[in-house]
């Protein structure tokens, strides 16, 4: 299998000929189906996929879905196996760094206690064999929320990681991983373009004197127009961030890339990657929502027998509390039911990714598969092939639709 080292590089070549412009599809794996779905997708197109995990995803005290690293890794192989795909599936770490995993700031842990906690999910990720390792230590807790971390803090931090995961690599006899840096939000201070050029330099003057250029990151995370409420890619933002970045060697990524308008543009602008997540959890809600609507024909007259599915989901993710942290400025305060009906449905789609493995929510999903199953002959795979399909809208936007076959031809 090519390693994502080598694909970074033939996509630059293809870009550099003139050949080819083609993005790398990252897709966060925050539920069983879209984990399914993804490597199915994968399968269909003929082309790599990127998992981007987050701790809060997947660590290891197992997240909210329930994987630890390695439980990871074993059930995207699985998925992989069950369909007789062997081509490249990437397990990645999303936003490996300091208070990025929300048990952290709840459990208010000082700086110490959380860097030895991301240094240890680091070592577990290398041990599950992630391909790719986000370092994003642009979060500070102990800073007022408006003041972000001075860039030489910043840059102090990733190479700190980067050190201890180089260590521990070569300590277990591991292959060569691949690195991310930067963050795409705000807080993150990197977002001005002198500030990121700023970072940039003194990452390189960092790796350098601990003699870690030859991890030099392959993919830089930066700003190009999206975040979670937003949907329009900046061309203009990426073409500068790109000019930046290539004689370094390395790529752009963006993140947030949900819903965004214009797909099509991310490989025209040179853009080395991008990460899909909240986007795929509302597929899977939608394609809930139409299974139930077929058992509410079935049971018009057995209420009684109905699973309930979209009810018990919606309390799931009310009492979860996650949505508050989705609240704009004009609706702190607002309990749920006094958000407008517009807000309620977005807040359920973007929070159902974590309360997918809550056993009331299973269990009412179990009983809306048995519900349904005679009028879809496999509910689980309806819902698998609708996030399959939103999936690939983003293959044939980055130009990723039978991109193996390009590979074998050049490398």
């Amino acid at each position: 299998m090519f390693t994502l080292n080598e694909w970074i590089s033939q996509i630059t070549r293809w870009r550099e000929t003139g050949l080819r412009k083609t993005t790398l599809l990252a897709v966060c794996p925050n539920s069983e189906a879209v984990l399914q779905a993804a490597v199915q997708a994968a399968a269909e197109a003929n082309a790599p996929m990127l998992f981007a995990a987050t701790l809060n995803q997947v660590d290891t005290d197992g997240g909210y879905t329930g994987w630890t690293q390695a439980g990871f890794v074993s059930r995207l192989e699985d998925y992989a196996r069950e369909i007789s795909w062997d081509g490249p599936l990437y397990p990645c770490l999303d936003h490996g760094g300091p208070w990025l995993k929300d048990r952290h700031t709840l459990d208010r842990l000082t700086l110490d206690e959380t860097m030895a906690a991301v240094k240890a999910s680091l070592t577990a990720s290398l041990k599950a064999g992630y391909k790719l390792l986000h370092i994003d230590p642009t979060v500070d807790r102990t800073l007022p929320p408006d003041k972000p971390l001075p860039v030489d803090l910043v840059v102090n931090r990733t190479v700190e990681l980067i050190r201890h995961t180089e260590i521990e690599r070569v300590h277990l006899g591991l292959p060569p991983v691949d690195y991310e840096v930067g963050t795409e939000e705000v807080h993150g201070g990197l977002v001005e373009l002198d500030r990121f050029a700023g970072f940039l330099t003194s990452l390189k003057e960092g790796l350098n004197a601990e003699g870690l250029m030859d991890v030099w990151p392959v993919f830089i995370v930066a700003q190009v127009g999206t975040d979670l409420h937003t949907t329009s890619f900046d061309p203009d933002a990426a073409r500068s961030l790109y000019n930046l970045v290539h004689p370094l060697g390395s790529l752009i990524k963006g993140h947030y890339t949900d819903w965004v308008e214009n797909p099509g543009e991310y490989p025209a602008m040179g853009m080395g990657g991008a990460n899909v997540g909240p986007e795929f959890t509302s597929e899977e809600v939608l394609a809930l929502e139409e299974l139930e609507a077929m058992e509410k024909e079935v049971f018009a007259g057995r209420p009684g027998e109905r699973s309930g599915f979209i009810n018990e989901l919606r309390a799931a993710v009310v009492d979860s509390g996650r949505w508050q942290k989705w609240q704009q400025p004009e609706e702190r305060g607002l309990s749920f039911a006094e958000l407008s009906p517009e807000r309620q449905s977005w807040m359920i789609q973007t929070g159902a990714r974590y309360i997918w493995t809550e056993p009331t929510v299973v269990a009412a999903r179990e009983k809306l598969y048995h519900n349904v199953s005679d009028m879809v002959s496999n509910p689980h795979a309806h819902v698998v092939d609708k996030i399959s399909g939103s999936i690939h809208r983003y293959l044939e936007a980055f130009n990723l639709v039978g991109s193996l076959d390009w590979l074998e031809d050049y490398v």
